[in-house]
């Protein structure tokens, strides 16, 4: 029986629980004695503290605690945040300014936490936050991810984190030199906020001095380790669990500054103390996604075949290093620079600019996005300017399906892929063929239509390795510990079907245990799309570690040798033997015997390689010029995810990144003013899209099945939002084009539409 070929489409188990009520999030699962925290949080973008007045503050009733910087230090807690640094282009490393837990000294964005007040009750720490004495000499805010203006770190000269570089300039620039043709494009990528449907939020308490954090992120082992070594602990005095969580999105996939301090509030006053984030606090502190600048210059030889590609970039790294913020537009950028098309002459130089806003880290695809959107932004404006079908020219340009393994301009080894056979469905699925009749009804209706596409590739990020341990349970259950973190994308279902499809053990009986570091030692969290490859590569490896052992104690039972014995994947057995026992039944004849080596299974494994998960987005927009309204009217998805685990689950998670890469394209932008204020700090100013601004998303699935791993899949987490923003803004372009319009930025709100038809100029920034 094949393995691979018993996906169906099945409801995820969790859901019943989340719908009712009956999740058990941050905020339900914190001790019932927890005292409250809440966060004084600079309301200036860039100051000097010259004083902090607590006196009144201390006195309102309730209050336990307030803690500053220098109360931290001085109980013995080491301040600084972790930051990733990249390497500059002469070999040294980026700048890496201490971002500590609470401002010292001085203040550097809008939202920066302060003092942490600890009270009885939510409000009795509201009200005594509101009673500190903020005083500061206000300096010059730079909120323009440009190099220079006022300094935010001595250690950045002209505020720049980084300046990486990759690739053959010298080779370039001579092929640019001698190309045929050369078409150079500006791309702005807009700044987004995450704004997951359950804010951030932890609960912190010791016991015998063990520290143990609850909160809602991405994976366990990071945070334990990062306090352990913030806090001088031992890391088996460090306990981080996570509870059900509603939603991440990569935003939950590192440590915040709260966490730590919430944690000595506990510690100082030997109590538990929780801390659940307010929207609106939320929007001014959580790391932000994408916001950078794109130069691009693609060079063609006389028959449009690319001959080398440059890119430079500034990106917003906000006013500190976020723990991952240096490598996202560097090296996580690089991983899909040239995206599907062969082409080997390539020239990255990206730049990180601090600034006087709120950090910027990974969001959905974290770097892979905002390198596909600048290349298949720039991949459509060249067909038009060449006069090319971009269709075509993409075809050109791809790497031959008999070129793989092909290992990419940049390191990256994809294994397979056929990405005509890919578009080639695509263009059938989006009924290319009857867009101008399309585009013609919609003219008499006095509207402008346009037709978007987007060819992605992804590289599957985070740690190629994990572990997992399956515990069978003497009520006849099956425990499967995992390294991964739900965020709700439906692990649990997806976890036990695989393990249920490999074994027989009916599906209702596995139980999927996640995110406690006390339970599961080690594992790689939840981010990059990693999960579903790397748990269940590790978890088919137990399945075989288990089968063998099953198989040599069955022997016994069954007098036979053990090479004798087989599994049908629901049954043992064995020529000769009536004993036809399922793992079920063989775990209690074990049990019986006292065989607990037979009851618990623990493996780790490595992918061999990362999959390559790829795809043709195409949207059509209509956009009615008397308002600048533009509406996503269709939209079709073809995938390459290889082999699919749960395909009702794989389309949920393109419809859900679709959603938010259309919401980039339409209607989010964080905006500040030129002091540093956040001008988009509520749902009144900042436009999540809505269920109308979303048509019926097409999916389908075009598997070439990868060779990275041997269940032949690839992730799927990611790729809707890489898709989904050249789509749209590919669309908004072309329905523009004959109105002499050349350039487009996101996001297509219907001000910035009129604008752009009405002035005959390309959108404003």
């Amino acid at each position: 029986m094949d393995k691979f070929g018993k996906s169906q489409p099945m409801k995820r188990v969790e859901d019943v629980r989340f719908l009712t009520g009956a999740g058990g999030y941050v905020e339900d699962v914190a001790p019932g004695d927890a005292l409250h925290a809440v966060f004084f949080r600079s309301p200036v973008a860039h100051a000097e503290i010259t004083g902090l007045g607590l006196d009144e503050a201390r006195a309102v009733p309730g209050v336990h605690l307030i803690l500053t910087a220098e109360d931290m230090e001085a109980a013995g807690v080491k301040l600084g945040m972790r930051g990733v640094r990249m390497k500059n282009r002469d070999g040294s490393m980026g700048a890496g300014p201490m971002r500590p837990f609470l401002a010292k000294g001085k203040v550097r964005h809008v939202g920066e936490p302060v003092a942490i007040v600890v009270a009885e009750s939510l409000a009795a720490a509201k009200d005594a936050a509101e009673l500190i004495e903020f005083d500061y000499e206000e300096l010059e805010a730079h909120v323009t991810p440009v190099p220079g203006g006022p300094t935010l770190h001595d250690e950045a000269p002209d505020n720049v984190a980084y300046d990486f570089v990759l690739g053959d300039e010298e080779a370039v620039e001579k092929a640019i030199a001698e190309a045929a043709h050369v078409v150079r494009m500006r791309i702005d990528d807009n700044r987004v906020m995450v704004a997951s449907m359950e804010p951030r939020g932890c609960h912190a308490e010791w016991e015998d001095g063990r520290l143990h954090v609850s909160f809602g992120g991405q994976g366990v082992w990071e945070l334990k380790s990062h306090l352990a070594e913030n806090f001088g602990l031992e890391p088996d005095q460090v306990r981080v669990s996570i509870p059900d969580v509603g939603g991440g999105f990569g935003m939950k996939g590192m440590s915040y500054p709260e966490y730590f301090a919430v944690a000595q509030a506990a510690r100082a006053l030997g109590r538990p103390v929780r801390w659940m984030s307010e929207r609106t606090e939320a929007m001014l502190s959580d790391q932000g996604g994408r916001d950078l600048v794109n130069e691009t210059v693609l060079a063609f030889d006389k028959n449009f075949k690319i001959t080398a590609y440059r890119i430079e970039n500034m990106s917003n790294m906000g006013a500190y290093n976020s723990q991952f913020g240096q490598a996202i537009q560097s090296n996580l950028f690089a991983r899909v620079l040239m995206g599907t098309y062969d082409v080997q002459t390539t020239f990255l130089n990206t730049k990180g600019i601090y600034t006087n806003t709120a950090q910027v880290d990974a969001y959905r695809g974290a770097g892979r996005p905002e390198a596909i959107y600048a290349l298949e932004r720039s991949m459509d404006n060249a067909a038009r300017v060449l006069g090319v079908d971009p269709w075509e020219l993409r075809k050109r340009n791809f790497i031959p399906a008999d070129a793989f393994p092909y290992e990419s301009a940049t390191g990256e080894l994809y294994d397979v892929g056929d990405f005509i056979k890919v578009l080639s469905r695509a263009e059938a699925e989006a009924d290319k063929a009857g867009f101008a009749a399309r585009k013609a009804a919609s003219e008499k209706r006095g509207k402008l239509r346009g037709m978007g596409l987007s060819y992605y590739i992804e590289s599957i990020l985070g740690s190629p390795e994990e572990e997992v341990e399956i515990e069978y349970c003497e009520d006849g259950t099956v425990n499967i510990y995992v390294g991964t973190q739900s965020n709700g994308q439906g692990h649990e279902t997806v976890y036990a079907k695989f393990l249920s499809d490999q074994t027989g053990i009916p599906f209702e009986a596995i139980r999927v245990i996640q995110g406690d570091s006390d339970r599961i030692a080690k594992g790689g969290g939840t981010g990059g799309s990693r999960s579903v490859t790397v748990q269940n590569n590790v978890t088919l490896q137990a399945v075989g570690a288990m089968t063998a052992a099953y198989a040599e104690f069955l022997a016994g039972e069954m007098g036979v040798d053990a090479e004798k014995v087989s599994f049908d994947d629901e049954r043992f057995r064995a020529d000769g033997s009536n004993l036809t026992p399922t793992f079920l039944e063989a775990a209690e004849m074990a049990r019986a015997q006292g065989r607990s080596d037979l009851l618990n299974f623990k493996e780790h494994a490595k992918l061999p390689g990362r999959s390559y998960p790829n795809g043709a987005h195409i949207a059509e927009v209509e956009i009615d010029p008397e308002t600048g309204e533009t509406e996503l009217v269709k939209y079709t998805a073809v995938d390459d995810f290889g082999n699919l685990i749960s395909p009702v689950l794989a389309e949920g998670q393109v419809h859900g990144g679709v959603a938010q890469g259309v919401g980039q394209a339409l209607t989010e932008r964080v905006v500040y003013d030129e002091t540093g204020q956040l001008l988009t700090a509520s749902f009144m100013d900042y436009g999540i899209p809505r269920a109308d601004d979303l048509p019926r998303i097409a999916f389908t699935t075009e598997p070439v099945p990868s060779t990275a791993n041997p269940m032949g899949m690839k992730g799927c987490g990611e790729a809707g939002t890489v898709g989904a923003l050249a789509a749209v803004a590919n669309a908004v372009l072309d329905a523009v084009w004959d109105k002499g319009i050349r350039s487009v930025d996101m996001p297509f709100t219907p001000n910035r539409v009129w604008s752009m038809l009405n002035e005959k100029t390309s959108a404003p920034n």
